[in-house]
């Protein structure tokens, strides 16, 4: 009975989002009109009018692509029982795409308290696909992957409110229109070259951005309430930006430990002593697994953001709830630690599964029943 209801309704959402929206063209953003927490322009202002001595610094270390038993064992070692200077759990994000993902080990990384969020159903090559993508195909990309990610992890479905498009490439307005019909609340996609110091702080669609765009097309529709959270880059040895610290071409040596901590920290004070936009450590595992001595700088600037009074090792979405709610530092301390409740998880081992998109058979883990085949675009759920 419950198969058969869940089949109605998803049938019934179908039919409200199946049909493209209307694109608006986003005018210029009117402060007066545009306040918060629901709205903000796009601008390098710190939220709530407040002096960058009073702002909380917030550091994002975000992870990208598949949870699996070999990068579990990295993120186990320098990211749980870690704690703010304020007393509360220390966060980060997973942006989690489906293909050889380990969703017990997704429901694992949310019991602990970190944050996931979703980085497509395919990942497919090439580029191309993401950037000439219709709502359509994002509606199967990541509003199915909402419901997969929910289902298969146990994990609550408003709990996942982050996308980050593959290879960080734009989709226009289809990408921001599927956030908007399903409940998504931000994206984390879009990089800024321009925007680095003072850098760009998080605003909403209502109204059009201003910011830089590095991998078009980006959005040029109003699209109310939907939250850019913009990847503001880090500049390399030799001053030239990159968005995700992996993609960084000059370099310290890998093994140098004592050069990263360095070359972290110049980053990071871009942003401390200046406007104190959230600081964005984008990273993919295999990186700082495959150098050690990159991992052990990290492991150092984790602890000193983690001794900090002003800075804090937040998610996401933690940084969105703030510049809704913006509060100084002083208060910010004294707040009540971000709490969730946690879930069980059935663990179910299934295998092998036929797949509609290629001639390989998968297993997967999981937190319930197992799928009839093996989930993908348009039977996210594998029935």
């Amino acid at each position: 009975m419950k198969t058969v209801t869940f089949i109605l309704l998803s049938v019934l959402i179908g039919l409200a989002v199946a049909e493209e929206p209307e694109a608006p063209l986003a005018e210029e953003c009117n402060k007066e009109l545009c306040k918060l927490p629901k709205c903000r322009c796009s601008s390098t202002d710190i939220p709530g009018e407040l002096a960058p001595r009073d702002t909380p610094q917030f550091i994002t270390l975000t992870f990208d692509d598949g949870v699996n038993i070999r990068n579990i064992e990295t993120y186990r070692e320098i990211l749980y029982q870690r704690t703010n200077k304020n007393n509360c759990p220390a966060s980060a994000t997973f942006f989690v795409n489906h293909e050889y993902t380990d969703y017990q080990l997704v429901n694992e990384l949310y019991n602990q308290g970190f944050e996931i969020a979703l980085h497509s159903i395919s990942h497919q090559t090439p580029q191309s696909y993401w950037a000439e993508a219709t709502y359509e195909n994002m509606m199967k990309e990541f509003g199915d992957q909402k419901r997969q990610m929910s289902h298969f992890a146990n994990i609550p479905s408003d709990a996942i409110q982050g996308i980050r498009i593959p290879f960080l490439q734009m989709t226009g307005n289809a990408s921001f229109q599927v956030m908007a019909a399903t409940g998504l609340r931000y994206d984390s996609t879009w990089p800024t070259t321009s925007f680095t110091d003072p850098g760009l702080w998080p605003y909403t669609l209502d109204y059009a951005s201003t910011q830089d765009c590095i991998v078009p097309p980006c959005p040029t529709a109003s699209v109310p309430g939907v939250w850019v959270l913009p990847m503001i880059s880090w500049r390399d040895l030799n001053g030239f930006p990159c968005s995700m610290v992996d993609a960084c071409v000059f370099v310290p040596p890998h093994h140098d430990e004592e050069a990263w901590f360095k070359f972290i920290l110049t980053n990071f004070e871009r942003h401390y002593l200046g406007n104190r936009a959230p600081f964005g450590f984008y990273i993919h595992e295999w990186y700082i697994s495959a150098y050690p001595g990159v991992k052990r700088a990290l492991v150092r600037f984790l602890d000193l953001v983690n001794s900090l009074n002003d800075a804090f090792m937040v998610s996401a979405g933690e940084v969105i709830d703030w510049v809704e709610n913006p509060v100084p530092v002083n208060e910010y301390v004294k707040k009540e630690c971000k709490s969730f409740v946690s879930t069980s998880c059935r663990r179910t081992s299934c295998g092998p599964l036929t797949s509609t998109h290629t001639e390989m058979s998968y297993w997967m883990q999981i937190c319930n029943i197992c799928p009839r085949v093996y989930p993908w675009l348009e039977n996210p759920l594998g029935e």
